[in-house]
């Protein structure tokens, strides 16, 4: 079976997608013979190869409302010859390509997040959008709060099903003593970290304002466009000196095995998830999230691994952040608990293996599909 995943970008570009992307495909070759096609980050179309599996980066013109618009995207995937093709949305463009160049190949969908904050876009493309969660045989979905929460997979329910984002556990958890070492020596105290793009929906402005009663350092680890918003936000509620903005890092792993508490202070639904916490959860430090309607306070539970707040309410922050700094030994537990769950739930090869049947599913003919449903319901 060949499997054409069509992103956005792939790592090194950071975000939740590529995060995502980076733990799926590698453990798909085991089921499937995949291929990627993204954006480049540049108008040239490479060609590389990413543990073992080939990785397109095909010319970007443009950006367009978050969406990368790469007309070589038409000939790169009629050539591929796929028997399904895999769209990560929100991928508008992904989505045209597909119904023009290939609309009898097999549609997959994973929906990783409404169209939140690009509603002009999320207008003039919704007779888009439509046409393709019509033509999709299957719509993955996140988590079974997202599918909950959302007005547009209420519509798709028949052919949504719930596949959990997961990460590469161990990888976690194999950090060098003196790599974890150097991070603490450089900054003093406890450490408070948050990994993530600068951008608003993250509510970085309201972790920032909570480190005015915290005392620790707060490292953001990420880059974006608020960057220097957050820099003067810093400054003028006087906490500078306890704020670093660690830019992209190579290896955030011994960020995470350094830090005291992981916080993910997220304020809209374009945080659907929040791959960062299952990173968190792996290395064993607990999580302070808000209570957005999303999959995010799913992914770490309150009181069990961590602790969930309101959303854009600073003093909540610092609550549950100085309670957490204040108890070592509930730290510990909530660690604990991070890693028997993610360990139990969010491992990379499960999450291949319910995509790859989700595959299998979607290729049977009718009558094989109807049957096998019908000896679930017997």
């Amino acid at each position: 079976m060949r499997v054409l995943h069509l992103g956005k970008f792939y790592p090194p570009h950071r975000g939740g997608m590529e995060t995502h992307l980076a733990a799926l495909i590698p453990a798909l070759r085991s089921f499937a013979d995949v291929e990627v096609i993204v954006a480049s980050e540049s108008r040239r179309t490479t060609v590389d190869h990413v543990n073992g599996v080939e990785i397109t980066r095909a010319a970007r013109l443009a950006t367009v409302a978050a969406t990368p618009i790469c007309p070589s995207l038409f000939q790169l995937v009629r050539s591929a010859r796929a028997d399904i093709i895999h769209i990560h949305h929100p991928n508008p463009f992904a989505m045209f390509v597909h119904l023009t160049v290939a609309p009898t190949t097999p549609l997959v969908i994973t929906y990783h997040t409404d169209i939140v904050r690009q509603r002009v876009l999320g207008q003039a493309v919704r007779p888009l959008l439509a046409a393709s969660f019509a033509q999709a045989r299957a719509v993955l979905v996140t988590s079974p709060a997202y599918l909950e929460s959302s007005a547009v997979l209420n519509r798709l329910r028949g052919k949504s099903h719930v596949v959990t984002l997961g990460i590469d556990v161990q990888e976690f958890a194999d950090v060098a003593p003196s790599d974890v070492d150097a991070v603490k020596r450089k900054h003093a105290g406890p450490i408070v970290l948050a990994v993530g793009r600068l951008v608003y929906y993250k509510g970085f402005d309201h972790l920032i304002d909570a480190m005015r009663t915290v005392q620790a350092t707060l490292i953001i680890v990420g880059t974006g466009p608020m960057q220097h918003e957050l820099e003067a936000r810093a400054a003028a509620a006087g906490v500078a000196r306890k704020v670093v903005f660690a830019g992209d890092v190579a290896d955030v792993k011994p960020y995470y095995a350094a830090a005291d508490v992981f916080v993910l202070p997220s304020v809209a639904r374009s945080e659907a998830f929040g791959i960062v916490q299952l990173e968190a959860m792996a290395a064993g430090v607990p999580v302070v999230n808000t209570g957005i309607d999303t999959g995010v306070a799913f992914v770490s539970r309150h009181e069990q691994i961590g602790l969930t707040v309101p959303p854009a309410d600073a003093g909540a922050l610092a609550g549950a952040i100085n309670r957490l700094l204040a108890d070592p030994a509930l730290r510990r537990a909530y660690g604990a608990a991070g890693v028997r769950r993610v360990r139990e739930h969010f491992g990379a090869p499960a999450m291949a293996r319910a995509t790859y049947q989700i595959y299998e599913d979607v290729m049977a003919p009718c009558g094989a599909r109807a049957a096998l449903d019908a000896e679930e319901t017997a």
